[in-house]
């Protein structure tokens, strides 16, 4: 069985700060891509940033040069630096893991339960 947990969310004033982790844990053989993803009430969910094992990195245009994804592939954890944080940031933010399981011959992904970030005015 494999497991993804997000940590880290939380309420914070318009410009301030937050680190969000995940970590995957369980019968991993290997982990590909690692991301986030957040959903805003009324709004699908969509890419926030990735990573992949050799540390190639994509992000969403609105949060270019204030987000900041990070991976340690020693601890399956992947992290997110959020930076000048705005209102329009608020939403539950969702981990993602492109990983095989452990006697699997192909990849799926597996999500986490969602952390909720909310930005104040």
């Amino acid at each position: 069985q494999v497991q993804v947990v997000e940590s880290g969310g939380g309420l914070v004033q318009n410009g301030g700060s937050l680190r969000l982790s995940c970590g995957a844990s369980g019968s991993i053989a290997t982990i590909n891509t690692m991301g986030w993803y957040r959903q805003a009430p009324g709004k699908q969910r969509g890419l926030v940033a990735a990573i992949t094992s050799g540390s190639s990195r994509n992000y969403a245009d609105s949060v270019k040069g204030r987000f900041t994804i990070s991976r340690d592939n020693a601890k399956n954890t992947v992290y997110l630096q959020m930076d000048s944080l705005k209102p329009e940031d608020t939403a539950v933010y969702y981990c993602k893991a492109f990983l095989r399981e452990v006697g699997s011959n192909w990849s799926k992904d597996y999500w986490g339960q969602g952390t909720q970030v909310t930005v104040s005015s």
